[in-house]
């Protein structure tokens, strides 16, 4: 399997990004061939979290291309900083 883990900072309305990452976002990435699983986390202090699995590299890269459209036709004035993006394979899991 393979993580991308991204962490946003800057963070205007968090409740709104949310609400809008699981209304639209969140349908998207499901249509990902290989998809497992998706997070995302307020943080706190304007900081929001997300990790998503997939069964493999191409699909988290296609997950990162996804969450950049997304984030800057949709989200764009609600996350005004690019976020710091980790990813890399799954090494434990239960």
């Amino acid at each position: 399997m393979y993580a991308v883990v991204r962490r946003y900072e800057g963070v205007t309305d968090p409740a709104e990004a949310g609400r809008q990452v699981n209304e639209g976002f969140v349908p998207l990435l499901r249509q990902v061939q290989g998809f497992v699983a998706y997070y995302w986390v307020d943080a706190g202090e304007g900081v929001m979290v997300s990790t998503s699995v997939f069964q493999d590299r191409a699909g988290a890269e296609e997950s990162t291309r996804r969450a950049g459209d997304f984030v800057r036709d949709r989200l764009a004035a609600l996350l005004p900083n690019p976020p710091q993006v980790t990813a890399g394979e799954v090494m434990a899991h239960s």
